[in-house]
Formats: structure tokens, sequence, C-alpha cells
């Protein structure tokens, strides 16, 4: 164990001249050997760079495919709105026009039914005037057979005498009395 912590502290006393690192002198370096490092990067990293690119290039396009389904599937959605749209828009038309159709309906049998109760608080009207007349003029009529009565009685009663009086209600007996003999 001891040789291997020694050889650890041996690594750290090597001098710099071994050291990697970047020249940037040209002249100073070695054309064939950057040659064949140039070589061997282009040699091993066009495969990585080829799965690179061709893993992108298959997420790209599986991207695209991807955008093309949600492309179809918003027009087949924005289809049905459209088509769900063109049959609200009819059925709308149609309310429209049976709500238009419905109010005109209503509207007549409105003026009809009116019609119909001014016809007849107009007959109730011409029952009820006529009743009033009819009332009034029995009215009037019971006054003046009253009034008639009154003054007939009146001058009769200026007039008669008992015995009058007595001659009149005997000719009505007689006459209360033939009546029931034709009667019998």
């Amino acid at each position: 164990m001891k040789n291997v912590t020694d050889s650890f502290v041996s690594l750290g006393h090597w001098p710099s001249a071994g050291s990697f690192g970047f020249n940037t002198d040209i002249l100073a370096t070695n054309p064939i050997n950057l040659s064949v490092v140039l070589g061997v990067l282009i040699y091993f990293g066009k495969g990585v760079l080829n799965d690179l690119l061709d893993n992108r290039k298959q997420r790209i396009l599986s991207t695209i495919r991807n955008s093309e389904e949600l492309r179809k599937g918003a027009i087949e959605q924005l289809e049905r709105a459209r088509a769900r749209l063109r049959k609200v828009e009819i059925e709308a038309d149609e309310y429209r026009k049976n709500g238009y159709s419905e109010i005109e309906r209503e509207k007549v049998n409105l003026i009809n039914a009116t019609c119909d109760s001014l016809e007849q608080l107009e007959n109730f009207k011409n029952e009820t005037l006529y009743f009033e007349q009819q009332r009034a003029i029995n009215q009037v009529r019971q006054r003046v057979f009253q009034q008639a009565l009154q003054g007939a009685l009146g001058t009769l009663n200026n007039c008669l005498n008992s015995e009058l009086h007595f001659r009149t209600i005997r000719a009505n007996i007689g006459i209360l009395g033939a009546m029931e003999e034709i009667t019998d």
C-alpha cells in the first residue's frame, strides 16, 4: 500500500514538459500529428455527428408528424364545430320563423278574443240598458197608475156620497153574482 501512495506522490513531482496542451505555433507543430488527429476526429466524429444528426432528424420528423396529426385533428374539430354552428344557425332561424309565426298567431288570437269580449260587453251593455229602460218604464207606469188611482179615488170620494157608494157596491155584487152563475 505504501508503494501505491508513493507512486501518486511522485506523479506530482514530474516536470511540466510532458504535460498536455495546445501549441498555437503552427510552424513548431508537427503537421503529420495534426493530420492524424484531424483524420481520427473526422472518421470517428463523423459517426457521432451522423448519429446526432439522425437523432435530431428523427425528433424533427416525429414532431412534424405529431404536428400534422394535431393539425388534422384540429381541422376535424373545426369542421365539426362549423357543422354544429350551421345546424344551430338553421335551428335558430327555424325558432325565429316559428316564433314570429307563433307571435302572429297569438296576436290574431288576442285580437279575436278582444273583439269577442268587446262584442259581449256591448251585448251586456245593451241588455242592461234595455233592462233599465223596462224598469224605468214600469216604475213610471206604476207611478202614473198610482197617481191615477189616487186621483180617481179622490174624485170618487168627493163625488160619492153614502147612497151612491152603496149602489156601486150592490152593482158590483150583482156583477160578481152573475159571473158566478155563468161559471156554474
